[in-house]
C-alpha cells in the first residue's frame, strides 16, 4: 500500500486551486522550486502525471482532475486529526472592499475555511473607505482594499486591479442623451473615479441605479439597466467593456492592498491565504472588450 506525503498533497491541492507554482509557494511560505520538487515526487509515487505546466498556464491533467477531490479530502482529514485534542480556536476579523471580493467570495469563503480549520474569521465587505477607515479605529485586525489615494502607503500591494465601463451585450445607448451609469451612493472612490474621468471628457452622464454593492450593480448591468465602472475581474460574466464601442474615457488601475498591524504567526498566514486566495481570480478579466 502506498503512503502520501501529506505536505505533498497539500502542496498539490494548492497549486490547483490557486492555478500558480508562485501563489502556492507564498501560501505555504516556502520557494518555488520546493513545491515543485512536492508534487514531483508526488507524481512519481503515484506513477500519474497530476499537474500539465505550460509557459502562460498551470492547470490540471485528467488525473489530477480525478485526484484532486480525494486529495482534498486527506487534507480535511489529516487537519481534523491534528486538532482532535481541542486547540484554542482564533478569531480574525479582515475588511475586504466588495470591489475586490465580488463574485468569487464563495471560493475565498471555501479556500481559507479549507486552510484554516481551526481559526474562527469574520469577514465584513464593504467600501474601501469605510474598511479602512474601522481598520485605522480598531476595528479589523487586516483590511484589503483598493488604492485610491495616498491617504496611506504602509500596505502591501497584492496586485492591480484593472477597471473598465461594462454593460450588457445588447445593451443600447443614444448619443443625444446622456450616458445611463450604474453606481454606488456617496462616498464611493470607484464612483468619483468613474464620474471624474466622463467628466474631463466631456461626456454627459446620469445616473439611473444606486447599488448597494458590487453584486447588485453588477445585476443592472447585467440586465440592461446602465454602464457600470467595475473591476474586470469582478464583473459579471455575461457583460462586456463597452469603452471603445461608446467612446469611454479609459479608467485608472488601482493598486489592491493589504492593511495588517498583526505580527502574530498564525495571522500573517490566514491573512496570505485570503489574499492568495483572491489574486488567484487575476488570470483574466471576465468582461471581453465589444
Amino acid at each position: 500500500m502506498k503512503s502520501l506525503d501529506v505536505e505533498a498533497v497539500q502542496a498539490f491541492v494548492l497549486v490547483a486551486e490557486l492555478k500558480s507554482f508562485t501563489r502556492a509557494a507564498q501560501a505555504l511560505d516556502t520557494t518555488q522550486s520546493s513545491v515543485s520538487l512536492r508534487i514531483k515526487r508526488l507524481e512519481e509515487g503515484l506513477g500519474r502525471r497530476l499537474v500539465e505546466r505550460t509557459p502562460r498556464q498551470v492547470r490540471l491533467s485528467v488525473d489530477g482532475v480525478a485526484f484532486l477531490e480525494p486529495a482534498r479530502a486527506l487534507i480535511a482529514a489529516h487537519r481534523s486529526a491534528i486538532g482532535a485534542f481541542g486547540r484554542t480556536r482564533c478569531r480574525f476579523v479582515i475588511g475586504i472592499s466588495h470591489h475586490i471580493a465580488g463574485a468569487q467570495l464563495p471560493f475565498l469563503l471555501r479556500r481559507v475555511s479549507d486552510a484554516h480549520p481551526d481559526v474562527l474569521v469574520e469577514l465584513r465587505i464593504a467600501a474601501s473607505r469605510d474598511v479602512l477607515d474601522a481598520f485605522d479605529e480598531g476595528k479589523l485586525d487586516a483590511a484589503i482594499v483598493l488604492q485610491h489615494d495616498n491617504r496611506r502607503l504602509d500596505g502591501e500591494t497584492l496586485f492591480t486591479e484593472s477597471f473598465g465601463w461594462v454593460a450588457a451585450r445588447d445593451f443600447e445607448h443614444d448619443p443625444a442623451q446622456p450616458m445611463r451609469l450604474a453606481t454606488q451612493p456617496e462616498p464611493c472612490s470607484v464612483r468619483r473615479m468613474a464620474i471624474d474621468a466622463l467628466d474631463e471628457a466631456g461626456i454627459a452622464w446620469t445616473e439611473v441605479f444606486l447599488g448597494g454593492g458590487v453584486a447588485t450593480i453588477g445585476a443592472a448591468v447585467s440586465a440592461g439597466v446602465a454602464v457600470a465602472a467595475l473591476g474586470l475581474r469582478v464583473a459579471p460574466a455575461d457583460v462586456v467593456d463597452v469603452g471603445r464601442r461608446f467612446g469611454l474615457p479609459p479608467l485608472p488601475a488601482r493598486d489592491v492592498v493589504l492593511y495588517t498591524a498583526e505580527t502574530d504567526a498564525q495571522a500573517r498566514r490566514l491573512f496570505r491565504s485570503v489574499a492568495e486566495a483572491i489574486g488567484s481570480t487575476v488570470s483574466g478579466s471576465s468582461a471581453i472588450e465589444a
